[in-house]
């Protein structure tokens, strides 16, 4: 047995159960332990692919948008660029590269990355230094407190499915919740409920009172704290937010809480720290909280639709001119995979925070 299941076994065996929200914090961000605190999980040799890493246009075409942000607002010359989960950098690396088209825009930039992991943040900074040098932050509130002299641009691509989740379950009395406790050997990790039902029914959102019994909800706070900082803080200093992440853009329940491990669904409580744990988004919720604090909310839209209108389908015809035939295929796929309604076209959406003083930007 790992270390970090044994460590959760025995937190559990002397405390009782925890919530869902402490076993995937344990899980992802343990400093000794975590999956993304102790290795490189992205890419075609990690446990799962994310869009940046399939083509370098997905990465352009956001910078673009972001640029074209930056023209409509009179060209600020200070920008705040802030990426929440770069990984290893590349998104961050293309969004650049089509930025530094622009005359003015890269100059304008003082990047910021929230990021943990030591490993990654080598990696990022590797890539990123011949365009910016980047600082760090381990957390996004850092960033949001010090900038505030000048407009912020924030990205983050999958990032709101790794943050924690609770998870709540329909009973004949109420919601009860979902919280990791042991086997009857207190051996193994499983699923239990709370023996009475919450008291705090305000974090189950109105559209789910009349719920069947045995549905679950899930609430991830973290991300609508994250959602209502960002929009405030556009409101207050200028700027825009784009968020892409697979969810759903309706209040619903179910469970979508998964392991990924080596490309591979797993058991969530197989291998804690070495699998990666993500649920699906609930972007009607992130809006309802962004729109309360202030911020201007454009979409969800789908993926799909969002590339296609901010001009994909153009930059792989301009690739595709000096391609050679291997070349001409990936490009194809690539545009298919992250497009196409049955690859990742329709479950990946795209949600916008703006400073309600903004222009309508592209894409919605």
């Amino acid at each position: 047995m790992n270390e970090l299941k044994q460590h959760l076994i025995n937190l559990i065996d002397l405390q009782g159960p925890i919530p869902l929200s402490l076993y995937m914090a344990e899980a992802l961000g343990n400093p000794e332990h975590g999956y993304y605190m102790k290795q490189d999980p992205f890419g075609m040799k990690g446990d799962f692919t994310t869009a940046p890493e399939i083509s370098q246009m997905f990465g352009e075409v956001v910078g673009l948008w972001f640029a074209n942000n930056w023209l409509n607002m009179g060209s600020p010359p200070k920008i705040h660029l802030v990426e929440v989960g770069p990984g290893r950098g590349t998104l961050m690396v293309d969004m650049l590269r089509a930025m530094k088209i622009v005359p003015g825009l890269l100059d304008s930039l003082s990047l910021h990355l929230v990021e943990m992991s030591p490993a990654l943040r080598k990696i990022q900074g590797e890539k990123i230094s011949p365009y910016l040098s980047p600082t760090w932050h381990d957390r996004l509130g850092d960033v949001l407190q010090e900038a505030t002299d000048a407009p912020l641009f924030l990205i983050g691509n999958e990032f709101f499915d790794a943050l924690p989740i609770r998870q709540f379950q329909k009973g004949p009395k109420g919601w009860h919740e979902r919280l990791v406790g042991l086997d009857a050997n207190r051996e193994q990790l499983q699923f239990v409920l709370s023996p009475e039902p919450v008291i705090t029914p305000d974090l189950i959102p109105d559209a789910l009172i009349r719920a069947e019994e045995g549905a679950i909800a899930e609430v991830c706070s973290a991300a609508e704290n994250l959602a209502r900082d960002v929009a405030g803080h556009l409101k207050d200093y200028g700027g825009a937010a784009l968020f892409i992440d697979y969810g759903h853009d309706r209040h619903g329940t179910g469970d979508t809480f998964q392991a990924l491990e080596q490309h591979e669904y797993v058991d969530v409580f197989k291998n804690p720290g070495n699998a990666d744990l993500t649920a699906h988004v609930n972007f009607q919720r992130l809006k309802e909280c962004a729109e309360a604090a202030g911020g201007r909310v454009l979409g969800p839209v789908p993926q799909g639709d969002f590339l296609t209108a901010v001009g994909i389908e153009q930059r792989a015809s301009s690739l595709l001119v000096t391609a050679t035939e291997q070349q001409k295929t990936d490009i194809m796929s690539a545009l298919k995979r992250l497009v196409s309604p049955d690859e990742m076209g329709t479950l990946f959406k795209v949600m916008a925070i703006i400073d309600p003083g903004l222009p309508e930007p592209a894409g919605f």
